[in-house]
């Protein structure tokens, strides 16, 4: 089974390929390039030196959201071209349980926190397991402070680790509210991956949790910032 992962979601664009359960080849940029210029050229260079042609692959596990507006539409246009092309189903894959799927210690209570701009997080909850994250939390768009009280109230007194873009913005007010109850995952840890998504989506695929080019679409959790700065104009 050859599973292609992508995650274009936040500042990183990444491309993973697993076949049977491990993952075979990775590629990923942090940089300034919009992930239009990147992903495509990134996905044909890894599948060409993984020497695996695109009419093996058996499905596309793609992030699905939250996260980059612009982003997240440039993932499901590659993934769904492909998808539609090659007749295999996508994978959608959260987003924030890809990077909660970073943490592989079992038994971890893991916030993912992205930086959804104006003192707002896209976060969410979950204990991590030998498969796919147990989620506690349902995702959601809130004030960093929100966040803060349902990581702390979830744990229950254990150590949350935090980990997304939102760390480096928040780190301050994370260590003040959660003191010795928090640990914010190493910066070479801490952002989208590429085979947590495709890791996730072998499980998900088998379980047969996947739908066609047709059917999937990105999932937001708020308006874009145009779609807020319109109403906000005519109010």
């Amino acid at each position: 089974m050859k599973i292609l992962g992508i995650d274009s979601s936040g500042l990183v664009a990444a491309t993973a390929l697993m076949s049977d359960g491990i993952v075979t080849a990775e590629y990923q940029i942090h940089n300034k390039k919009t992930h239009s210029q990147t992903l495509m050229p990134m996905i044909s260079e890894m599948l060409s030196m993984a020497d695996v042609k695109p009419q093996e692959l058996d499905a596309i596990a793609v992030s699905e959201g939250p996260g980059s507006f612009t982003g997240l539409r440039i993932g499901a246009s590659i993934a769904k071209g492909l998808a539609w092309t090659l007749k295999i189903p996508i994978v959608p894959v959260s987003s924030l349980m890809g990077l909660a799927a970073n943490v592989e210690l079992p038994g971890q209570i893991v916030c993912p926190i992205m930086d959804a701009r104006r003192n707002q997080v896209y976060t969410a909850v979950y204990k991590t397991t030998p498969g796919i994250p147990e989620r506690l939390v349902q995702p959601d768009v809130v004030p960093i402070e929100t966040a803060l009280q349902r990581a702390g109230e979830a744990a229950a007194g254990e150590t949350v680790v935090f980990l997304g873009d939102g760390v480096p913005v928040f780190e301050n007010v994370i260590k003040e509210t959660l003191g010795e109850h928090c640990r914010l995952m190493i910066p070479a840890r801490r952002y989208q991956s590429a085979a947590s998504i495709a890791l996730i989506g072998e499980s998900l695929y088998q379980r047969g949790e996947c739908v066609s080019a047709e059917k999937f679409g990105p999932v937001y959790l708020r308006k874009s910032q145009a779609e807020r700065e319109r109403e906000e104009k005519n109010t």
